[in-house]
């Protein structure tokens, strides 16, 4: 089995490459990430990664402890950075470090997966997310406390059919482990590949 560093550097990687494939209006695109655009996103996910403890409780007192006003906050930071400088900045820091170090770098794994993910459903380009990483994301994600997915898993028996992967107790809620972990997150346009009696309780959690 590999190493939780080593699936967060691989899939850094191929983000970033990814990321290149882009043209000038993919990322001005819209997301799964309400109000954000691609470029947007990005720029997320590289502020997060520099942001250590004490900045984490300062951008939680000005969004009032919300996690939609703390993202809110990141956005707005320097918005005219290029498509190239967000990449790079990627580039330069495949080994998490700060808030995405957390917890052997699983934060980062899941974070970097997940907004991989944001960036290519609404576009229009699907990708076969290797398993391992998958099965680490989704293991670590149904535990997430700050984003929620530890609620909405909650009382629920999760079974990746194409994993071999399954976790919890409760009702089922089967389907591919990618659409398990973007529902769990919050990603409701996911759970149309869901079923199971699990579904619909997952389905009544997405603005909770």
């Amino acid at each position: 089995m590999e190493s939780v560093a080593r699936l967060v550097r691989d899939e850094r990687t191929d983000f970033a490459a990814f990321l290149r494939t882009l043209t000038p209006e993919q990322w001005n695109a819209r997301t799964l990430c309400p109000e954000w655009s691609v470029r947007e996103v990005v720029a997320h996910v590289v502020d997060y990664d520099a942001l250590r403890f004490r900045d984490l409780l300062g951008k939680a007192v000005r969004g009032g402890l919300r996690l939609d006003r703390m993202n809110a906050l990141s956005a707005g930071r320097r918005p005219d950075r290029t498509p190239d400088e967000l990449i790079s900045r990627i580039e330069e820091h495949l080994d998490p470090h700060g808030l995405t170090s957390v917890f052997g770098g699983r934060v980062g794994l899941l974070d970097s997966l997940v907004h991989q993910q944001d960036i290519r459903r609404p576009l229009g380009l699907p990708r076969e997310v290797p398993p391992e990483r998958l099965r680490h994301a989704l293991a670590f994600a149904r535990h997430a406390r700050l984003i929620k997915a530890d609620k909405r898993s909650r009382g629920l028996r999760l079974i990746a059919t194409d994993l071999g992967w399954s976790a919890g107790s409760g009702l089922e809620l089967r389907g591919p482990g990618e659409a398990i972990l973007m529902a769990i997150t919050g990603r409701a346009t996911a759970l149309g590949e869901l079923s199971g009696p699990g579904a619909a309780i997952l389905a009544s959690r997405m603005d909770g």
